[in-house]
């Protein structure tokens, strides 16, 4: 304070910790302003207006949200959305974990396998998509060809044509590209967990089952809270892999909000109903990251802390 007083604003910004700490964070806030803050303002503003592409809007309310409820499309995309994202996280998560189980084992090439396992994730999601937009093709199929020349079936199987095949094609397609984050970052918490401990239980007789159960999982749970959160967040909201597989067909069959919202907004022109689609999303992401905050306090116990 005796300094600030003496030299300044100027010098306190520039020689206490606290100033130079508020200088440095200034450039994040400001990006965080102008490419977070700003347009989920605008968004949640449009919901409740009757803006449409090249007419400014009035504000109407909640008269957007009052034609959702009643819009038989908007809510088979809410239902498309939680069970695309119910069944990709968890069989991301259950074949992420086993994978990384695995690779935490003392294997022949194991770094080599660990950077392969990364390639379905670092490539581009379009580049993915168009890859199973050939695999799922109704004519040309490898699946169908493979499926036709044992004998299984007798004519091509129509993956995105119908709706449950769509539906089922792209939470495979999902999966495929999600795995291989649940897989690494389950096995970067598999790696802080002490193998004393698991040679203790296993001096005492404890199976690996038991090992697992008791001692790898209750460890590794705050890093599941964290993994899948961000997972429910990507499945949640996911875009590209949607549109470029379906556009949200057969009949909307595979419309999430988030393709919804973009249908509505952008080629349909209606902005202030776009806007409130995906308005809507917010109340299940928040409800997901309060899950990732509650897992995270099982870190106290760990820490030698209550519970």
């Amino acid at each position: 304070m005796a300094r600030a007083r003496r030299g300044g604003p100027l010098v306190w910004l520039t020689e206490s910790r606290n100033g130079l700490g508020l200088i440095f964070m200034l450039p994040a806030a400001v990006f965080l302003i102008c490419f977070l803050t700003y347009p989920l303002g605008l968004g949640v503003w449009l919901a409740f207006t009757d803006t449409k592409i090249g007419r400014a809007g009035i504000f109407i309310g909640l008269e957007n949200f009052t034609w959702l409820s009643e819009d038989r499309v908007f809510w088979l995309s809410v239902f498309n959305t939680f069970f695309y994202t119910l069944i990709a996280s968890v069989l991301k998560f259950a074949l992420g974990l086993w994978l990384a189980l695995i690779l935490n084992e003392n294997l022949p090439f194991k770094n080599f396998f660990r950077a392969v396992i990364l390639l379905p994730w670092v490539v581009p999601t379009v580049l993915s998509a168009l890859a199973f937009w050939w695999i799922f093709d109704s004519q040309f199929s490898i699946i169908s060809w493979v499926l036709m020349k044992w004998g299984m079936i007798d004519a091509p199987i129509n993956f995105l044509g119908e709706p449950w095949n769509a539906r089922f094609s792209v939470i495979a397609a999902n999966v495929w590209r999600g795995i291989p984050f649940v897989a690494i970052s389950l096995l970067a918490g598999l790696q802080t967990i002490p193998q004393s401990l698991n040679e203790a239980a296993a001096l005492d007789g404890a199976t690996s089952w038991q090992r697992f159960r008791r001692i790898t999982l209750p460890l590794l749970t705050p890093i599941i809270a964290v993994v899948m959160t961000f997972s429910v967040l990507f499945t949640f909201t996911d875009f590209q892999l949607i549109y470029v597989l379906t556009r949200g067909g057969p009949v909307n069959a595979t419309h999430l909000m988030a393709t919804l919202s973009f249908q509505r907004a952008i080629p349909g022109g209606q902005l202030g109903e776009g806007a409130a689609i995906a308005v809507a999303m917010i109340p299940f992401l928040l409800a997901a990251i309060l899950f990732s905050f509650f897992g995270l306090q099982r870190r106290r116990w760990q820490q030698g802390g209550g519970d």
